[in-house]
């Protein structure tokens, strides 16, 4: 079953700004959006938890002219305050013109009435 609308268009909203440049670079910003017991499997292939997330997005590179945009974004829920969000990611460098795309899962957790992530995975994909 779908979130309710409220609930996805929120969920969107909180995805689109960890896509943001001056959020990923936001220790604060990051540790606000993601809980305590966060992990990631990142499309390098790597494993990383809470504050290894925090360190890698602080040290990543910032790369002029790129945009991030987020399409079949669909929610189900998996529990009461438990959503699981997928979607696609297109980023597109106008510098290089080059083109990436992946798959996208987070699960989000309602914890003291604020939506965090609990996981998160990213995946490279040749197209959309």
């Amino acid at each position: 079953m779908a979130a309710e609308y409220s609930q996805e268009i929120l969920l969107r909203k909180l995805e689109e700004r960890l896509l943001q440049p001056d959020v990923r670079r936001s220790a604060l910003e990051v540790a606000d959006l993601l809980a305590d017991e966060f992990i990631e499997f990142g499309s390098s292939g790597r494993v990383f938890d809470k504050q290894q997330t925090i360190e890698h997005l602080q040290n990543e590179p910032i790369e002029p002219l790129t945009q991030r945009s987020i399409t079949e974004f669909n929610t189900s829920v998996l529990a009461a305050g438990v959503v699981l969000v997928t979607y696609r990611v297109v980023r597109y460098s106008t510098a290089s013109e080059e083109h990436v795309y992946s798959l996208r899962s987070s699960v989000w957790k309602l914890i003291n009435n604020q939506w965090k992530i609990v996981f998160h995975q990213g995946t490279l994909t040749k197209e959309a």
